[in-house]
């Protein structure tokens, strides 16, 4: 005998039509979603060489190739070397075992001089105006003769090259010599922040590849015991070339009130770089190199930002002239449309806006004048 079933009201019909037809719709939808999760593609991170020093006589070279940490021992005497592996195959380091900072910070008699500034990892750029500058030939090879390259800070950060940069710079200012020419690298704000461990503009390249994959902290990439860490630890805040003075920020008046010249100032960076928080905060000299009046952090040459940066005057840019020594100030750091004079062409703004223009601009000073270089090569005349 069989019971009876009610019957479903019209009411609780629908209603079960609706819930089923919403199953049927988010059904689909919901496995698409976890399909493409499922198909999402690691990125395969690349990068290096980064080399660590092992002994005196033995170092470890390694990269990341494809997301795989690749490594060699190479032992050496006085000279590093070395072939290059992954992004670099067939490139060849030398690179001398010892390293000290340039006591020299004044070079007079030069013939040419290209300046160029705030690179943040952006490589072709670089690349394409050190060739239009001619500075280097296509295959990356030094034929600026007796002249000078400064890149005036500003190498790390916000990019995702900020590897090759870097080595471009080291290997130039290796082979540079050897045709009377050097190259000059200043630090920036960015170097400072990456060597005290200060990450927060770090491209996601770095920390999710290399630093992952090494568990080597991207600080200590760059630590005194890396080829490239010891490098940095030797670059100038300052340097003069003829009668211009290059500094990544600026120059403010608080600095030569505290008898900074170019050789004490480079001086004291070297020592201020690698202190812990704790001696900063005691050590008054440090606090103002490595602060908002220090030379890798100065705005006042551009604008003033409430009382932060007041606004160099005139009478200011003409103290620190005299006080160098010097007639012109070259500058980095804060953006400007196109490399332009300011103060009536005292001081020359090179960091440009490279993702509005399309291309790196540079300074190159000749024969007594300032020209800006475009990205097609033409040279434009500055100062008058």
């Amino acid at each position: 005998m069989y019971k009876n079933t009610p019957t479903a009201s019209p009411y609780s019909q629908a209603i079960r039509a609706l819930l089923m037809l919403a199953v049927a719709v988010l059904l689909p939808q919901t496995a698409t979603a976890a399909d493409d999760t499922l198909a999402t593609e690691p990125i395969n991170y690349n990068d290096g060489p980064h080399v660590y020093m092992r002994s005196d006589t033995s170092a470890i070279v390694f990269y990341l190739c494809e997301n795989e940490l690749d490594t060699v021992t190479v032992f050496f005497t006085d000279t590093l070397r070395f072939t290059g592996r992954c992004g670099d195959s067939g490139q060849s380091y030398a690179i001398p075992a010892h390293i000290k900072a340039d006591d020299s910070c004044s070079f007079m008699g030069v013939p040419k001089v290209l300046s160029v500034s705030d690179l943040h990892g952006d490589f072709t750029p670089f690349v394409d105006i050190l060739i239009k500058g001619g500075v280097i030939d296509s295959s990356r090879q030094w034929i600026f003769g007796t002249g000078h390259l400064v890149v005036n800070g500003d190498v790390f950060d916000r990019g995702d090259k900020v590897t090759e940069c870097l080595w471009l710079i080291h290997q130039l200012q290796l082979k540079a010599p050897a045709h009377g020419g050097r190259v000059h690298f200043t630090l920036g704000n960015h170097e400072a922040m990456v060597l005290r461990a200060d990450n927060r503009y770090i491209h996601e390249k770095y920390l999710d590849g290399i630093s992952k994959k090494s568990r080597i902290r991207h600080e200590d990439l760059y630590g005194p015991d890396m080829v490239l860490g010891r490098w940095l630890r030797t670059l100038p805040a300052v340097v003069i070339i003829n009668d211009i003075l290059f500094v990544h920020a600026g120059i403010s008046p608080e600095l030569i009130e505290n008898d900074h010249d170019a050789a004490r100032l480079n001086d004291e960076m070297h020592r201020a770089i690698d202190l812990t928080s704790a001696a900063t905060a005691f050590d008054t000299k440090a606090k103002l190199l490595l602060g908002s009046f220090g030379p890798v952090w100065y705005r006042g040459f551009h604008y003033a930002m409430e009382d932060r940066y007041p606004q160099a005057t005139s009478e200011d840019i003409d103290k620190l002239l005299t006080y160098y020594g010097v007639s012109t100030i070259v500058v980095g750091h804060s953006q400007v449309d196109e490399v332009m004079p300011l103060y009536g062409g005292r001081v020359y703004a090179i960091d440009v806006r490279v993702e509005a223009l399309g291309y790196q601009q540079a300074l190159l000073w000749e024969d007594g004048d300032f020209y800006r270089i475009d990205g097609d090569g033409t040279r434009q005349l500055l100062s008058q």
